[in-house]
C-alpha cells in the first residue's frame, strides 16, 4: 500500500525526535577539545541534573542505555557480588541477564509481569540478609514492555526500614523526562537513563546518574572496567571534556531538548504525560480491551500496554495497523509476544496526536475483526477537552 502523509511512530522508543532537535544537529562539526565544545560540554552536564532530579554528577556516554546498565554495576561492584531482581518484565530480565554475565549472584523475585516491584518483598528480603551478602538492589523504574511504574520511593523506604546497606540502582530508561523522577530524594545510587525516549534525541546516549554512596563503592568495586569507569569521565568533565571522543552532534540536540523541557516545565511535562496516559487507558476500557497493568498506583506515564482477546494475535493486529494507516506500535515482548500490544504515548506529543492515534488503533481493530465498542474512543477525546 501506498501511505502518504506523515508517519505515525506509537512505539514506547525511540519517539519521535522534534524539528527543533534535528536542526540543532544540522551543525557543523566542531573540535571536541576546544573552548567552544568545552561551552557546550558544560551546558548538557549541569543540564542534564534536573531531569534525574540531582544535584549530583551525572555521566554521559555515547551508548546505549544497554551500555549505561553495565555501567551502573561494573562500578559499584565485584565478582560473586550478589544482587536482589524483580522480575517485571522483559527488560528488567535483560538487566539480570547481564548481571548474571558480569559474574554476579543474581538473586531474582518472579513476578507476574503486570505489577511493579512489591515495596514489602524487598523488605522482607533484605530482612532475612542477615549476612548482608546482597550488594545492590535492582529496579526498573517504568518498565517498557509493560506499562507499569514500580513505586521506587516506597522501595527506597522498604530498604532504609531494614537498616540494610545495599545499593540501590534504578533504570529511568522509559521514563526519564516523562513520569516524575527524583534521584536525590528518593535516595536512589545509580540511575539508568536514555536519550531515545522522554529526551526525545535519537539512540545513542547512555546517563548514570550517581550518589556519594556509589561512588565511594566504585573506589573498591573490582568488576572490570575501562570506558565505563567513571572516574575519568568525572574527571575530565570538570573540564568540560571527555576521556573519549564524544558523541558530538547528539550533545547538540541534547541542549535543545533540555532548552525544550526547561520551557514547558517538569513538572508540565510530567502532567502531561499522566492525561495522556488517562485518556488511553479511557478509550482501552470503553473498546471493552483490558489493559495489561493491574495496579492502579502503577499505570505509566510513557505507554499502555494493551492485551488483546486470547482468540487474537497481537502482531497480527499490528500488521494490519501498519498496512493499513502507517502506523506502528510497540510489540509484546518476551512471554507476552502475541498478546500484548503497546501504545507509546511520550516525548514529543499532543492531543491532536493521541487522539490520531487512538483513532488508528480503534479503526485496525475493527478491520482485524476485533469485537470493540466504536464509541470506545469518545471517553479519551472527553478527557482530552479537560485540562
Amino acid at each position: 500500500m501506498t501511505h502518504t502523509g506523515r508517519h505515525f511512530l506509537q512505539i514506547p522508543g525511540p519517539t519521535n525526535t522534534p524539528d527543533r532537535v534535528l536542526r540543532a544537529m544540522a551543525a557543523p562539526t566542531l573540535d571536541h577539545r576546544g573552548p567552544e565544545f568545552a561551552e557546550l560540554a558544560g551546558e548538557v552536564i549541569d543540564g542534564i541534573r534536573p531531569v534525574f532530579g540531582t544535584t549530583r554528577p551525572v555521566v554521559i556516554y555515547p551508548s546505549s542505555g544497554t551500555g549505561a546498565w553495565e555501567a551502573a554495576l561494573v562500578n559499584t561492584l565485584s565478582p560473586g557480588d550478589r544482587v536482589l531482581c524483580f522480575e517485571t518484565g522483559h527488560f528488567a530480565t535483560l538487566w539480570q541477564e547481564m548481571a548474571r554475565n558480569l559474574g554476579l549472584d543474581v538473586q531474582v523475585i518472579p513476578g507476574d509481569w503486570r505489577h511493579g516491584v512489591d515495596p514489602q518483598r524487598v523488605a522482607d528480603e533484605l530482612t532475612a540478609d542477615t549476612e548482608r551478602a546482597v550488594k545492590a538492589v535492582l529496579v526498573v523504574h517504568n518498565e517498557t514492555s509493560t506499562g507499569v511504574t514500580s513505586r521506587v520511593a516506597e522501595v527506597r523506604e522498604a530498604i532504609d526500614s531494614t537498616g540494610h546497606p545495599a545499593l540501590l540502582l534504578v533504570d529511568t530508561i522509559s521514563s526519564l523526562g516523562s513520569i516524575d523522577y527524583r534521584h536525590d530524594e528518593w535516595g536512589v545510587d545509580v540511575t539508568v537513563g536514555g536519550s531515545q525516549k522522554g529526551l526525545m534525541l535519537p539512540p545513542g546516549l547512555g546517563f548514570n546518574a550517581v550518589s556519594e554512596k556509589a561512588l565511594e563503592a566504585s573506589e573498591t568495586a573490582k568488576l572490570s572496567r575501562s570506558f565505563w569507569d567513571w572516574r575519568p569521565i568525572l574527571a575530565a568533565n570538570e573540564k568540560g571534556a571527555f576521556p573519549y571522543t564524544p558523541a558530538t552532534h547528539l550533545l547538540y540536540g541534547l541542549r535543545e531538548a533540555l532548552l525544550m523541557l526547561q520551557e514547558e516545565g517538569l513538572p508540565n511535562v510530567f502532567a502531561r504525560h499522566q492525561r495522556h496516559a488517562e485518556a488511553t487507558r479511557l478509550a482501552v476500557r470503553g473498546w471493552g480491551l483490558e489493559v495489561l497493568c493491574a495496579d492502579e498506583r502503577e499505570h505509566s506515564g510513557s505507554l499502555t500496554g494493551v492485551i488483546v482477546p486470547a482468540d487474537h494475535d497481537a502482531d497480527k493486529i499490528r500488521a494490519v495497523i501498519l498496512d493499513q494507516y502507517n502506523m506502528s506500535l510497540g510489540a509484546g515482548l518476551g512471554k507476552l509476544a502475541g498478546r500484548v500490544f503497546r501504545i507509546g504515548h511520550l516525548g514529543d506529543f499532543n492531543d491532536l496526536m493521541l487522539a490520531g492515534t487512538l483513532a488508528g488503533v480503534q479503526m485496525g481493530l475493527s478491520v482485524a475483526g476485533v469485537p470493540v465498542d466504536p464509541s470506545g474512543i469518545n471517553a479519551a477525546l472527553q478527557r482530552l477537552q479537560l485540562p
